[in-house]
């Protein structure tokens, strides 16, 4: 089974669902320690997607989450917008120009893609509290699955949930939460917590499909 861009297609707006299912709950994360804007912020970034995604028309895969991630770049709300953009857009960077077939290594390169380009927008890393907890994980988890292209989005994505759980135990090192300290502890991050449903969303988009 490979995936073409119906199937990407799927996978976003899979992604989106969740979301927009979930933004109350994101905001009421983000209000314990942050300005409480996550969901709001996520519902707009999930409706973006809802509405570029049927716009796709001819262009590559690549293309596409290129645009997307751009867009999604300008959503007004602190810093969500121009990390997921980034996310987004990342899925893309390691897909060739004309690359509309793809497998499950090539679902590898994605994850991998979107990890670079976090990278290159924060040094957060695993335990500093913020939506790395959720995203490391799960491109690791990737890179390791065996199997199909089914197996390496359910590995990702049950990695990204068990990273946004574990970032609980941890001390918020970034953004206005950093300032509350250990008091953070036992809240999870909104971010990775949003991480893990939009990887999560792929994931049942593509199985659902």
């Amino acid at each position: 089974m490979v995936l073409d861009c119906r199937a990407v297609a799927a996978m976003l707006t899979g992604a989106a669902e969740r979301l927009e299912e979930n933004a109350d709950r994101l905001s009421e994360i983000d209000s314990r320690f942050g300005d409480g804007d996550h969901g709001i912020t996520m519902r707009k970034i999930a409706r973006l997607i809802r509405e570029q995604v049927p716009q796709w028309g001819e262009r590559s895969i690549s293309a596409f989450l290129d645009d997307l991630g751009t867009a999604v770049m300008e959503v007004k709300g602190g810093s969500a917008g121009p990390l997921y953009g980034a996310l987004i857009g990342g899925l893309g960077v390691k897909l060739a120009a004309d690359e509309n077939t793809l497998d499950a290594d090539a679902v590898r390169r994605m994850f991998a893609g979107a990890l670079e380009e976090m990278e290159d927008l924060t040094s957060a890393k695993v335990g500093d509290k913020t939506m790395m907890d959720a995203l490391i994980p799960a491109v690791e988890a990737a890179q390791q699955a065996a199997g199909d292209i089914g197996a390496v989005l359910t590995a990702a994505a049950e990695a990204a949930e068990a990273g946004a759980k574990a970032s609980e135990g941890f001390v918020s090192k970034f953004g206005r939460a950093r300032s509350y300290k250990e008091q953070t502890i036992g809240t999870p991050d909104a971010g990775a917590v949003s991480t893990a449903l939009f990887i999560r969303g792929m994931a049942q988009g593509f199985t659902e499909r």
